[in-house]
């Protein structure tokens, strides 16, 4: 079981013309959860993007940038829709350290075949985060859920291509 758990995210101010929808607390808190899952994924995928070796380095250090991408592209929109949203967002290192829940890689020389693991631990944890999370952001708020799925698709299919990469074929029948 999950406890809930106070997240640095705060509330502004309505000013001049800003009106519309305010992020209840829930809300806030399961934005603020996965944007850290977002920001570190992009920190770990560069971290291991730097010290990969091996075995099909290539492909591995190039598909690590697209992932980066996608949670560059997927933590700027969820920022962007908390203050949307009157959120304060909160992406300081200190943060990210205290909330994240991706298995962190060791540092230096990483072999590709380490590496693809430690990659999907931490695609299928940031995408965890975003299933969790789902439910209660879909109740209070159906358009920022609506953002969530893109990413959740894009992320698993990451999982699936970088997790191939140890797979062998299954025997026919």
């Amino acid at each position: 079981m999950v406890t809930k758990k106070e997240t640095t995210a705060g509330k502004t101010a309505k000013e001049n013309a800003e009106q519309g929808f305010e992020a209840p607390k829930e809300l806030r808190d399961s934005l603020q959860l996965i944007l850290v899952s977002l920001l570190d994924l992009q920190l770990v995928g560069k971290q291991i993007h730097w010290n990969v070796v091996g075995p099909n380095f290539r492909d591995l250090h190039k598909n690590l940038d697209e992932i980066v991408a996608i949670a560059r592209r997927g933590s700027d929109e969820v920022a962007e829709r908390m203050r949307a949203l009157h959120a304060t967002p909160d992406g300081m290192a200190a943060t990210i350290v205290k909330d994240t829940r991706i298995e962190q890689p060791t540092s230096g020389e990483i072999l590709t075949t380490d590496a693809v693991d430690v990659v999907v631990k931490a695609l299928e944890a940031t995408v965890g985060v975003m299933r969790e999370k789902h439910d209660a952001v879909d109740e209070a708020d159906p358009t920022t859920a609506d953002i969530l799925h893109q990413y959740i698709a894009d992320l698993e299919q990451q999982a699936w291509f970088i997790s191939a990469e140890k797979r062998t074929p299954r025997a026919s029948k």
